[in-house]
C-alpha cells in the first residue's frame, strides 16, 4: 500500500468525533477537490506492506483509514481483514467516486462516504450505486461551502433516500451557523458537525 502518514490523534469528524484514534492515511487520489485540505496526500507516499502497517498500529482500539483515497489501494481488503481480526473498530473514509461494494459488512466497520457538492468541482464524480451499500451504522457526509452546496445537499438526500446517518459540515470545518439554521428551519434529519481537530490544533498537519 502507498502510505502518506500515520499518527495517533482525536477523531475530528463524524459519528466517532472526539474518540482517540489511530490514523492511516493512504497516498493517491483520483479527485481534485477545490477546497481539499490534504493535497499533500494526492500523490507520492511510501510503499508499505500490510505486515509493516500492523506492526506500526498501536493498541488504540479505533482506527481510521483515510486518504487520499483508500479504495484505490489493492491491499485494502487484506488490511481491513487483519485489523478486524486484531479487534479494531474501523472508520474508512472514501470520496464516494470509487465502488465500495467490497468493504466488509461488519459491525466494527463504519463507511464514511462523501457526497461531493458543486463547490468541490467534483460533484459529477459521485457514484450513486454506492448508496446501496450504506447501512445504519455508516455515514453520508456533505462538505458545504455556500448556499448552492446546501441546496444541492438537501435535494440530494430527498432524491436519494438512504437509511444511514447524514452529516452536514462546512468547508474549513467551522462556519456552521448558516448550515445549522437551515437544518433547523427545514426540519432536516441530519447532524451538523464541526471539524474538532481544527478547533483544537488549527490547520496543523498531525499531532
Amino acid at each position: 500500500m502507498m502510505i502518506c502518514e500515520y499518527f495517533r490523534s482525536i477523531q475530528g469528524e463524524g459519528l466517532t468525533i472526539g474518540v482517540p484514534t489511530y490514523f492511516i492515511r493512504t497516498a493517491g487520489c483520483n479527485l481534485r477537490c477545490e477546497w481539499c485540505d490534504t493535497t499533500y496526500a494526492r500523490e507520492g507516499g511510501r510503499e508499505t506492506s500490510v505486515d509493516e502497517i500492523m506492526e506500526i498500529v498501536d493498541d488504540t482500539r479505533d482506527v481510521c483509514i483515510t486518504g487520499g483515497e483508500p479504495m484505490l489501494q489493492k491491499d485494502l481488503p487484506e488490511l481491513l481483514d487483519r485489523l478486524l481480526k486484531a479487534g479494531k473498530k474501523i472508520v474508512i473514509e472514501t470520496n464516494g467516486s470509487v465502488d465500495i461494494s467490497g468493504i466488509p459488512k461488519d459491525e466494527n466497520v463504519i463507511v464514511s462516504l462523501d457526497v461531493k457538492c458543486p463547490s468541490s468541482g467534483m460533484s459529477g464524480k459521485n457514484l450513486l450505486s454506492n448508496l446501496e451499500h450504506m447501512g445504519k451504522k455508516d455515514q453520508l457526509k456533505f462538505v458545504i461551502g455556500d448556499q448552492v452546496d446546501l441546496n444541492y445537499a438537501i435535494r440530494f438526500i430527498r432524491e436519494n433516500p438512504v437509511d444511514t446517518n447524514i452529516i452536514f459540515g462546512a468547508v474549513g470545518g467551522m462556519d456552521l451557523l448558516p448550515i445549522a439554521e437551515e437544518v433547523v428551519h427545514r426540519k432536516l434529519d441530519v447532524r451538523v458537525l464541526p471539524q474538532l481537530h481544527k478547533m483544537i490544533w488549527g490547520d496543523r498537519r498531525s499531532v
